[in-house]
């Protein structure tokens, strides 16, 4: 009975068959068009997730005082939010390599929008332990699809640019999340609306993307990327070309994934960059505001420091990359060198130097987003565009697991030892923790300094 239930579901977010080739005239003249729509609406597609997804770290002060939560309380809810959106990543992942990328990524949305609202409903740690579980779930929903898209619109000679270019909208998602939850807390007088307000955008922005994304060129008529831009990978014999198959579960999972060595370094450095990606993310305003002396809207300008920071670096790395035939790993091992340079500027600077905290954010964010992001292009190079998913869900799986860590690991340090040692000191634990994950980031990433996509 389940099964006949399940079959329909499947049939409905199933990828759009391939439709008659449109003329070569008509191909040449809608190309670039359609390439510039997918980019243009994964880039606000994922941006709108990222309205939705952050939003405890931006008012902990707020619910620490309203509701009574402790620092390790809120370190829990967190951690499971990291937890399933870790396992969500790698589950929606396997499953969105063989789903329609636009019903996928709009309902994902629509959900987390949804558990949002509820959030912000309730009073009771419980509830809100389980409804943010829920929502990092939903959050799995995002990034597969965006990547799947990404992968059959560009080719993998331009992927470490314009997958770059697709890669900033986390910055600004995340940038603009940090404002408009200090906005809306500021201006409704309550931090339940630091969950409304970004909820309703959500859901529009899940009208957007059913309107505007497309799953596959050969969905709406035209020919693979590869064969548009005469780019097939050096592995591809061009002179026995078939036609292009979405691979089967079991292809995906164990072929292309889990028994790839590469896949697992990838995976592993990955663990240990996300704790120094989302250290500052997850308890930068708290952090600022317990030691350095910042307000509310400092705190709240320190995510915007840390997202903001990222974006033009993450566009000029990714396309130096390309330039460099694709050795992602070489330029993402010398990017954690000013990382850990920068959180030791920010343990040693006493309170009262808001500023100069502040641009140590900006150099973390301006070098850790082409981390994060030149790690997934790596393995996209290594599995495939069809695969993509999965790979990219793996890697974050093992991410996320280290974001589970730093929330949970970090929340108890500041609990447990702050009352005996004092906050400054707690955080300075936590600190010399960073430090020590951007050196193990480093030193895997720099055994990947010679791989390339077309070895």
């Amino acid at each position: 009975m389940s099964l006949n239930i399940l079959r329909p579901l499947g049939r409905f977010y199933a990828p759009p068959a391939a439709i008659p080739q449109r003329a070569a005239e008509e191909v040449a003249r809608v190309y670039p068009a359609y390439r510039w729509r997918m980019l243009e609406a994964t880039f606000l597609g994922y941006a709108a997730y990222y309205l939705v997804r952050n939003n405890v770290a931006l008012v902990t002060p707020e619910m620490h005082k309203s509701l009574g939560y402790t620092m390790e309380q809120i370190g829990n809810i967190t951690a499971i939010t990291a937890i399933s959106y870790g396992l969500s990543k790698f589950v929606m992942g396997v499953l969105s390599d063989r789903s329609d990328a636009r019903k996928f990524i709009a309902t994902g949305l629509v959900l987390t929008a949804a558990l949002n609202v509820a959030f912000g409903a309730t009073t009771d740690y419980a509830t809100h332990f389980w409804l943010w579980a829920l929502n990092g779930f939903a959050q799995g929903m995002g990034w597969p699809p965006c990547g799947r898209t990404m992968g059959h619109w560009f080719s993998e000679s331009e992927r470490g640019f314009t997958f770059s270019i697709w890669n900033t909208s986390h910055n600004v998602g995340g940038g603009v999340a940090g404002i408009l939850a200090a906005w809306s807390v500021s201006h409704f007088g309550g931090w339940q609306y630091a969950f409304y307000v970004p909820a309703l955008l959500a859901v529009v922005g899940a009208f957007y993307l059913l309107v505007r994304l497309r799953d596959t060129p050969q969905s709406v008529g035209l020919p693979p990327i590869e064969e548009y831009r005469n780019d097939y990978p050096a592995s591809v014999d061009k002179s026995n070309l078939v036609e292009e198959r979405e691979l089967t579960f079991r292809e995906i999972l164990f072929d292309k994934v889990l028994l790839n060595p590469w896949v697992w370094l990838l995976a592993i450095a990955n663990f240990f960059a996300y704790i120094t990606r989302y250290s500052m993310l997850d308890w930068g305003p708290t952090y600022l505001r317990d030691v350095k002396g910042a307000s509310a809207m400092g705190g709240g300008w320190s995510t915007a420091a840390l997202e903001f920071g990222g974006i033009p670096s993450t566009i000029a790395l990714g396309w130096l990359s390309d330039k460099l035939g694709g050795r992602r790993g070489m330029v993402a091992a010398l990017c954690m060198i000013p990382i850990v340079a920068a959180f030791t500027v920010i343990l040693y600077t006493p309170p009262g130097f808001l500023a100069v905290d502040m641009l140590m954010l900006i150099t973390i964010g301006f070098f850790i987003y082409p981390v994060i992001n030149l790690i997934t292009i790596a393995a996209l190079d290594i599995v495939s565009k069809k695969a993509i998913g999965a790979a990219a869900g793996f890697i974050g799986l093992l991410g996320y697991a280290g974001r589970t860590v730093q929330a949970k690991g970090f929340g108890w340090v500041i609990h447990n030892y702050s009352p005996t040692l004092g906050k400054a000191a707690a955080w300075d634990i936590v600190l010399y923790s960073i430090l020590a994950c951007g050196v193990l980031a480093g030193v895997l990433l720099a055994f990947t300094w010679s791989m390339r996509p077309r070895a």
